[in-house]
């Protein structure tokens, strides 16, 4: 905004303001914070934790201290090999070695200092494990359970999870507790672990009107804001920030609307722009999500107030937008869910894709993908084989043992009945095959055929098309008591079941251009003053590719950690072991 322009007459002052309170936004708060800083957190929703509250809540951290402490080896050095491979030609040096230097740094600090406490996932493999420098486990790590009851008051405005990947307002850990789900009603211990847990969130409804027992990014945003809480930051909600200013050339604070009222806030040391990039932003991705050529084609699951706010506010200041990334988001394919009360709900499909009997094909009726593999990857394959086709989806196929054994998107496994699934039209199910393919608009002689070619390797354990099963990542999503093949099951007795899923995301990858200090960079590729990034707003380090679980939030809490730093005049090197704790 023009220097000359007036003001707000109500102004407040602090030394740090941060847009938008997910995981890279709380993390720049908390370690500003425990560096002497002031911070004010102004969220535009009137709920904090941005999308990470809606997220599987997995970091990636190569070199974190929970893998060193399990004894599990990894270095920088191999990490930077394969993010080198991951991102080709868009490898950013500098970036991805502050990252690398900075993460096992930042999981310290805020295992140490705060409120965030880590669990390891020991068998949680990168995405790619064959390429160079790739493990099989340990550089992804996840919140540790907590209750919300630490939160007292400020629970009423925690975000809640993603409705569909709960089971009736239940959060379900990933894991081990997600397998004691799909065992129930095949073991004692596994029945009478989900029976406790029913009985405790039962409990919590009666008394609490929700859940309390907390689990995946629901579980790391409290413990974030809670973290917030402790060192005194206030989380503004319903506050958007309208407005950065700037006084020659520098970033001096932001318009920042609440209550009904402008507050010109500024910000002695820097604004950090953590809104959660731009899934929602119907233009942005007409312009760069090539499935989605009006924009309304894409469907995500983002919380609704992701609307490329901070990639707005920084072009007012001359930003520039980084936008040649060959994927401009992470990829996941979705379904859309049509609940009781007329809504639509979004479900994102991690793991049912990788389970045994459950493949996925085009309208042509052919397989396109090895359906273990990442979403990111999933999507991408979907994206190419649809572009001549007219619409950009895919159908999962599976049969009634498979279905009942594992689900299928937000249907539930046994014991919950599938007829409201059929019903809604959530599911398509057919006596046969060919009845299947009627109803869902499949060519019926093509997916018969492809069932067929399928079922002969599978009855094997086999996938001669696409190797279900072959990599470390497949395994760890498959069913483990599957033998010889985790992933691979026939598909063969009816009736069968076909869902639609169509690309989403789980956040953007194009963004705001930054350094490896956090720094928004301005057209000419210079920082511009007092002004930073975190989280899905800063421009991704993956360069367009997805290495593994938690490679949104992984970095987002680590260029949070390092904006503060640099906001405090604080060096990295060494930074950890000072006396502020950070």
């Amino acid at each position: 905004m023009p220097d000359t322009a007036p003001l707000p007459a109500e102004t407040l002052a602090c030394d740090v303001l941060v847009a938008g309170s997910g995981a890279g936004g709380l993390a720049a708060a908390v370690t500003a914070r425990k560096l002497g800083l002031e911070v004010i957190v102004a969220e535009k929703e009137p709920v904090f934790g941005g999308t990470t509250a809606r997220s599987g809540g997995w970091l990636w951290i190569p070199g974190n201290p929970l893998a060193a402490r399990a004894g599990i080896a990894d270095s920088a050095a191999a990490a930077r090999t394969y993010l080198q491979h991951e991102a080709g030609n868009h490898f950013d040096a500098a970036r991805v070695d502050a990252f690398l230097e900075a993460g096992p740094r930042m999981v310290t600090f805020f295992e140490r200092e705060t409120a965030v406490q880590f669990v390891l996932g020991p068998q949680f493999s990168d995405y790619h494990p064959a390429a160079p420098g790739s493990t099989e486990g340990g550089r992804s790590i996840c919140a540790a359970p907590f209750d919300a009851t630490e939160l007292g008051a400020e629970v009423n405005r925690l975000r809640p999870p993603l409705r569909e990947i709960t089971f009736l307002g239940m959060m379900i850990g990933s894991g081990k507790e997600l397998l004691h789900f799909f065992n129930v009603t095949r073991s004692v211990v596994s029945a009478a672990y989900v029976a406790g847990l029913l009985a405790r969130y039962a409990r919590e409804r009666a008394v609490h009107g929700r859940a309390m027992r907390l689990a995946n990014g629901n579980e790391l945003a409290a413990r974030l804001a809670k973290s917030a809480f402790d060192l005194g930051v206030p989380i503004w909600t319903r506050a958007p920030v309208r407005e950065v200013l700037t006084e020659n050339g520098a970033v001096t604070g932001a318009l920042v609307e609440r209550e009904g009222r402008m507050l010109r806030v500024l910000a002695r040391r820097g604004v950090v722009l953590a809104c959660g990039g731009f899934p929602q932003d119907v233009e942005r991705r007409k312009a760069l999500f090539r499935h989605a050529p009006t924009g309304v084609e894409h469907v995500s699951p983002a919380p609704p107030g992701n609307t490329g706010d901070g990639l707005r506010l920084g072009e007012q200041v001359g930003a520039a937008i980084e936008d040649r990334l060959p994927n401009a988001a992470a990829w996941v394919p979705v379904s859309r869910v049509p609940h009781r009360d007329g809504t639509i709900g979004v479900f994102p499909h991690f793991v049912d894709r990788a389970k045994p009997g459950v493949i996925a094909v085009t309208r042509a009726g052919v397989r396109f993908v090895n359906e273990a593999d990442s979403y990111h990857d999933f999507v991408q394959a979907m994206v190419r084989v649809c572009q001549d086709q007219g619409a950009y989806e895919a159908f999962l196929i599976a049969d009634h043992p498979t279905i009942r054994r594992y689900g299928l998107g937000f249907a539930k496994p046994f014991p919950v009945p599938i007829g409201p699934y059929v019903r809604s039209g959530y599911l398509l199910r057919g006596r046969t095959l060919a009845e299947l393919a009627a109803r869902a608009g499949i060519d019926a002689a093509a997916l018969m055929r492809t069932v067929a070619d399928y079922n002969d390797g599978a009855r094997r354990g086999e996938d001669a098309a696409f190797g279900r099963g072959s990599t470390a990542y497949n395994r760890y999503l498959g069913d483990p008591s599957r033998t010889p093949n985790p992933c691979v099951g026939p598909i063969e007795t009816g009736p069968f079941y076909a869902l639609k899923v169509v690309p989403g995301d789980l956040g953007t990858f194009d963004g705001l251009r930054g350094d490896e200090h956090a720094r928004v960079l301005d057209r000419s590729g210079a920082p511009i003053p007092g002004l930073y990034a975190a989280g899905n707003d800063l421009a991704s380090i993956m360069g367009g590719n997805y290495p593994g679980g938690g490679i949104t939030l992984g970095p987002a809490m680590t260029f949070g950690f390092i904006a503060a730093h640099h906001i405090a005049g604080h060096h990295m090197a060494g930074a950890v072991s000072r006396g502020s704790g950070a």
